[in-house]
C-alpha cells in the first residue's frame, strides 16, 4: 500500500507539471506581449496552438504505444517534455517560443494519458476514482501553487525563470518515475491499428467524447483573459493578482476533488444541472461585475464548476475500453485530454475573437453559448445509455 500511494504522488507530479507549462502563459501574457511586442489577443493564440498540437499528436502517438512498456514509453515523453520547456527558456522570438510549445503540447497530451492508463493499472478498482480524480488534480494543483508562484517570478525576476523551474521539477519526476514506477505494464496486444480504432465506432463514444470539448470551449473563452479580467475589469491590483489567481486554483483544486465524489457517486446524471448553472454564471457575467465583490465571487464559482465533468467522463471511457476495447486502454486513457484541448483551443480562439472585436467584458456570455451544446450532449447520452452512479460499470448494450 505504500509503494502504491509514492506510485500515485508520481502519477500525480506528472499531471502537476504538464498542468504548470500548459497554464502558466494564462499568468503571463502581459509579460509576454511586452517580450514580443505582441498584443494579448496574439499571445493568447499560443493557448489555441498548444491546444492544437495537443490534441492532433495524442492520439497519433497513442496508436503507436501498441504492446511497448509504458513506463518506457512515459520515460521517452517525459524527456521530450523537458526538452521543450528547456527550449522555452531560451527562446528569443516569438516564432521559437511557439516552436517550444508545440513540442511541449506534442508531449504532453500523451504523457498524461500514459500516465492515466498506469493509474488504471496500478489501482484496486475501489481506488480508481480516487486515483483518477487526484491525478487529474495535479492540474489544479498547478493553478493552485504553480501558475500564481510562475506569475510572481515571472513579474519580479522575468517569465523565463518561470519555466526554468518547471525544468528542474520535471527533471526530478524523471528521476522518481525512472526509480519507482512499475516497469512490466503493456495494454493489450492489438493486431492492428484499426483495431484500437474500433472504439470510435462505438455510439457511445462518439457521443460522449464531445462533452471534454464544449466543456472545457465554453470555460476557456473566459479562463485564457481570466489575468486581464481580474486586473482591467475587476480592477485588481497587481500586488493582489497572485492571491486572486491562488483563490482561483483552489477552486479549481475543489472542482477536481468533488469530481471524483460525482463520478463514484453520481456519475454523468447530474451534469445537466450544473451546465444549467454554468451557462446563467457566463451568461450573466457582465451583470455581475458591476459589483467587483460580486464579479470575484462568480469567477470563484466557475472556477468551481470548471473540472466537474473530468472523472466522471474519465471513468466511462475506461469503463467502455476495459469491457469492450482493451487493446485500447491507452487510447481511451487520452480521449478526454484530447476532445477537452480541441475544446480550449475552440474557446481560446473565441476569446481571442470576443475580446479583439468586443471587449473584455463581452467573452463570458459568448463562453455560455457552448455550455449549451454541453448540456444537450450529456441529456442526449443519458437517453442513449444506462449511467450507473457506482463507477459508470453497468450500461446498455448499444
Amino acid at each position: 500500500m505504500k509503494l502504491f500511494k509514492i506510485q500515485s504522488l508520481i502519477l500525480i507530479s506528472i499531471a502537476f507539471v504538464l498542468g504548470c507549462s500548459e497554464y502558466m502563459i494564462v499568468g503571463i501574457l502581459d509579460n509576454l506581449a511586452k517580450q514580443f511586442q505582441s498584443s494579448i489577443s496574439q499571445i493568447g493564440y499560443l493557448v489555441t496552438g498548444f491546444a492544437l498540437v495537443y490534441a492532433i499528436s495524442t492520439p497519433l502517438i497513442t496508436l503507436t504505444i501498441g504492446k511497448k512498456s509504458l513506463y518506457q514509453t512515459l520515460l521517452i515523453l517525459l524527456s521530450i517534455f523537458i526538452i521543450g520547456n528547456l527550449l522555452t527558456v531560451f527562446a528569443n522570438s516569438y516564432l521559437v517560443l511557439a516552436l517550444s510549445r508545440f513540442i511541449t503540447a506534442a508531449s504532453s497530451g500523451a504523457c498524461i494519458a500514459v500516465a492515466l492508463a498506469f493509474a488504471n493499472f496500478i489501482a484496486p478498482l475501489k481506488k480508481r476514482g480516487w486515483l483518477v480524480s487526484w491525478v487529474f488534480s495535479g492540474f489544479s494543483i498547478a493553478s493552485v501553487f504553480g501558475i500564481p508562484f510562475g506569475t510572481w517570478v515571472s513579474s519580479n525576476y522575468g517569465w523565463r525563470y518561470s519555466f526554468a523551474a518547471i525544468v528542474l521539477v520535471s527533471l526530478l519526476i524523471l528521476i522518481s518515475s525512472i526509480l519507482i514506477l512499475p516497469k512490466n505494464i503493456h495494454q493489450k496486444s492489438s493486431k492492428n491499428l484499426k483495431e484500437q480504432l474500433n472504439i470510435f465506432a462505438d455510439r457511445r463514444i462518439q457521443v460522449s467524447m464531445l462533452l471534454p470539448m464544449f466543456n472545457l470551449a465554453g470555460i476557456y473563452v473566459f479562463y485564457t483573459y481570466l489575468e486581464p479580467i481580474l486586473s482591467h475589469i475587476l480592477l485588481i491590483k497587481a500586488n493582489s493578482l497572485t492571491l486572486a489567481l491562488f483563490l482561483y486554483g483552489l477552486m479549481a483544486l475543489l472542482s477536481n476533488q468533488l469530481s471524483g465524489q460525482i463520478a463514484t457517486r453520481a456519475g454523468l446524471r447530474i451534469m445537466p444541472e450544473i451546465y444549467i448553472g454554468q451557462f446563467l454564471l457566463l451568461a450573466l457575467f457582465p451583470v455581475f461585475t458591476i459589483m467587483p465583490m460580486i464579479g470575484m465571487m462568480v469567477i470563484m464559482l466557475l472556477g468551481v464548476s470548471m473540472y466537474l465533468l473530468n472523472s466522471p467522463i474519465q471513468i466511462f471511457f475506461l469503463t467502455v475500453a476495459e469491457r469492450d476495447y482493451p487493446q485500447a486502454m491507452v487510447l481511451a486513457s487520452s480521449l478526454n485530454s484530447i476532445f477537452a484541448n480541441i475544446g480550449i483551443a475552440l474557446g481560446s480562439a473565441t476569446g481571442s475573437i470576443a475580446t479583439e472585436y468586443f471587449g473584455l467584458d463581452k467573452i463570458a456570455p459568448t463562453g455560455s453559448i457552448y455550455v449549451l451544446f454541453a448540456l444537450a450532449l450529456t441529456l442526449f447520452l443519458k437517453h442513449m445509455v444506462q449511467l450507473s452512479p457506482e463507477h459508470l460499470g453497468r450500461f446498455n448494450k448499444l
